[in-house]
């Protein structure tokens, strides 16, 4: 199969929302040759509201691929697949009426393989570097994304290299090494396993699939927000609080929001959903631009938290994120250690799931707005967690250490 034809008809191009540059896909492609900032895939969405009726989705299945319509290959593509997407969106009753709002769900991604949603995304990349022909992939990593990039690249049969901050949690490192990844301990952040990947692994023999580095992640994560519409019968949520690190998901989300609408299968006068950033004190580069008006976000110094897939000190798509934010009439917060901690509890014994850090943030995130005003009692709020708390002992260990021991009398 060639190049091209490896990619679905649909796909008309991928534009640079930058400079507005555009690349078509006769070669392999990253990031904007003009900029270098990244790259986001349009489709034909005029034919496919033609041509692709909403009702017709479950002829592709019931996991992501059943959106194929909107994402990068062919239908004859031989892609590589594990049974990502799909996942619950769980009603969490006893939580909102905790949280204090009418309406509370949660989108449950410890289902993906690999335990997180980062298989989204990295069946996009990996399936993009097939077929532009790509030899190996190499990524830095704080942990989910590294084992979900070895995953799908031990099926895909292709070497995978990883960079991971030294005090990733065990569990990631030996998941990576265990598809066969090559992995590398660096001191330092997931900005210091960039730089370490940019002189380990080399174009045009591997081919980077971090964080908006190429363009199919972000496709991958847009299904997001196509389950989150679908699962909610074709209408969308008032608020959805994201866990922001490199923040494809919240990028993902709101641009999927604007193609089901220009595809007539969402309408066009419902507002979107506010989309707010989620980070935590000990690193909060987007919440500092995002308050300060900043189009842009600056590296955040002395990056330090348990929630290792929040610790992104610069995120390299910063003024996507803010733009999503700001154009869904979203917000960005930050919120401290030990209400994360706390709220990873509340979920887990009020909910039964046992969340990742992140998804703890969510809902922190989400007592903050409520205190705030800034949610209201009566809005629909979707929060998520996005990976299992199994890989996150650690932070376990430190949220039940908090809790206020039982009267020895009682």
């Amino acid at each position: 199969m060639s190049m091209r034809n490896a990619f679905n008809p649909y796909l008309l191009a991928l534009d640079c929302p930058a400079c507005g540059g555009t690349c078509d896909l006769s070669q392999p492609r990253n990031v904007c040759p003009t900029c270098g900032k990244p790259l986001v895939a349009r489709y034909d969405l005029v034919r496919i509201k033609a041509e692709v009726p909403r009702d017709s989705l479950g002829r592709f299945g019931t996991d992501l691929w059943r959106y194929r319509a909107v994402l990068p290959f062919a239908a004859d593509f031989p892609a590589v697949r594990l049974g990502e997407g799909g996942t619950p969106l769980l009603p969490l009753a006893r939580l909102g009426d905790s949280a204090g709002v009418a309406e509370l769900w949660m989108k449950a991604e410890a289902g993906n393989p690999t335990a997180s949603f980062k298989a989204r995304g990295l069946v996009m990349a990996v399936n993009g570097a097939l077929a532009f022909g790509a030899r190996g992939i190499a990524l830095p990593s704080a942990g989910n994304a590294g084992s979900a990039a070895a995953a799908y690249a031990a099926a895909a049969g292709l070497p995978c290299r990883v960079a991971v901050p030294e005090d990733t949690p065990e569990a990631f490192i030996l998941e990576q090494q265990a598809f066969g990844a090559e992995v590398r301990l660096v001191k330092g952040t997931i900005a210091d396993a960039g730089k370490l990947i940019a002189e380990w692994c080399k174009a045009p023999d591997w081919w980077n699939v971090a964080t908006f580095k190429e363009p199919f992640r972000l496709e991958g994560k847009k299904t997001l927000g196509y389950e989150i519409a679908e699962q909610l019968g074709w209408t969308l949520p008032d608020v959805i609080l994201y866990p922001t690190g490199g923040g494809t998901g919240l990028v993902g989300m709101w641009r999927a929001f604007l193609e089901m609408q220009e595809l007539g299968w969402l309408p066009k006068a419902i507002p979107l959903p506010r989309l707010v950033s989620v980070q935590v004190a000990g690193c909060a580069p987007i919440v500092r631009a995002f308050d300060a008006g900043e189009s842009s976000a600056q590296p955040w110094v002395d990056a330090h938290t348990v929630a290792s897939g929040l610790r992104v000190p610069s995120p390299f798509a910063d003024a996507l994120i803010l733009r999503a934010v700001r154009e869904t009439h979203g917000t960005a917060v930050a919120v401290s250690e030990a209400d994360m901690l706390d709220a990873m509890r509340e979920i887990a014994q009020l909910e039964g799931t046992f969340v990742c850090p992140e998804g703890g943030a969510t809902l922190a995130a989400l007592k903050q707005l409520r205190a705030s005003g800034e949610v209201r009692a009566n809005e629909r709020v979707v929060i998520y967690d996005t990976g299992s708390g199994l890989k996150y002992l650690d932070a376990w260990r430190q949220a039940l250490a908090r809790r206020v021991p039982q009267d020895a009398s009682a």
